[in-house]
């Protein structure tokens, strides 16, 4: 794909949401139920993917550890956001490849200590790009990347969040 591809694809969905503002706001959906054991089994549209814990909390390892799963879906987000940026900006890169790190400690999720957060403390996103682009074209990517990248910018400026519950019926 090409700019011009690029364009010729996303210019009448973006006139649509000109006019129709509406018409831009979609609500994306994950599910999973619990599995065996000390696991939950999602449904990511693709595979079944169960997680389960990470070995630091007791898990085996043979589960998707949901912080990972995080971390992999910021990396697939901005690697294509970086994609999509370069083709827009007519970038060529010949390789990028993404590394997300994240650091957590478990006393807060196993609950040892109320002074620890739970949940990560520093997320890194790297950067490896195989490209003539100038420092300044290689700028301009790395921040629209960062602006446009939908999982970035929900952990940089999180939403508000709401749980409900219900019963099941039957």
């Amino acid at each position: 794909m090409n700019a011009d591809d690029l364009r010729s694809v996303q210019t009448p969905l973006k006139e649509r949401y000109r006019e129709t503002p509406d018409a831009a706001l979609v609500t994306l959906h994950a599910e999973g139920r619990i599995g065996e054991g000390v696991s939950c089994k999602i449904e990511t549209g693709k595979a079944l993917v169960v997680a389960g814990l990470h070995p630091a909390t007791g898990g085996s390892g043979q589960a998707a550890c949901s912080g990972d799963m995080l971390l992999e879906a910021l990396v697939a987000c901005a690697g294509v956001t970086l994609n999509a940026v370069a083709t827009a900006l007519g970038i060529e890169l010949r390789d990028a490849s993404l590394l997300a790190e994240g650091d957590l400690d478990f006393r807060g999720t196993l609950g040892l200590s109320k002074d620890v957060p739970v949940g990560f403390q520093n997320i890194r996103l790297k950067f490896t790009l195989d490209t003539d682009a100038s420092e300044e074209q290689l700028d301009t990517l790395l921040r629209l990347t960062e602006r446009y990248c939908v999982v970035y910018q929900t952990l940089a400026h999180p939403p508000a969040l709401s749980v409900t519950r219900k019963l099941a019926t039957g």
